[in-house]
């Protein structure tokens, strides 16, 4: 080997390291970004499960305030109904009497007769 040889032949081996450690460096970045996916991909996978089941837990909510609602709203109407009940029932008492005492004074004028 001359001395002109070795130059090119240490330059060869240079750039050949060279290319090697890119294509490690390329490796290594494409590594990173697969990890980098898959960390994204349970991510997300894990914020659209905790979604998921915060909306559950509202609709749950949700319904279970509606029937809250439904049965406050039927107690208004069952107290509206007991309401008329009683203003019914107080009418009736009234023409009652009122008959009762028709049905009295019918009976006196009939003694007189």
């Amino acid at each position: 080997m001359s001395f002109c040889e070795a130059p090119e032949q240490n330059s060869s081996l240079g750039i050949e390291d060279i290319r090697r450690q890119a294509e490690e460096l390329v490796e290594d970045i494409n590594q990173s970004r697969s990890n980098d996916q898959r960390v994204r991909d349970k991510f997300q996978d894990k914020f659209v499960q905790k979604m998921m089941e915060m909306c559950q837990e509202m609709t749950g909510h949700m319904h279970m305030i509606y029937e809250e609602n439904s049965d406050e709203m039927q107690l208004q109407e069952l107290s509206k109904v007991l309401e008329n009940c009683s203003k019914l029932q107080n009418e009736l008492l009234e023409a009652s009497q009122a008959l009762s005492r028709l049905k009295e004074d019918l009976t006196m004028i009939h003694k007189s007769d």
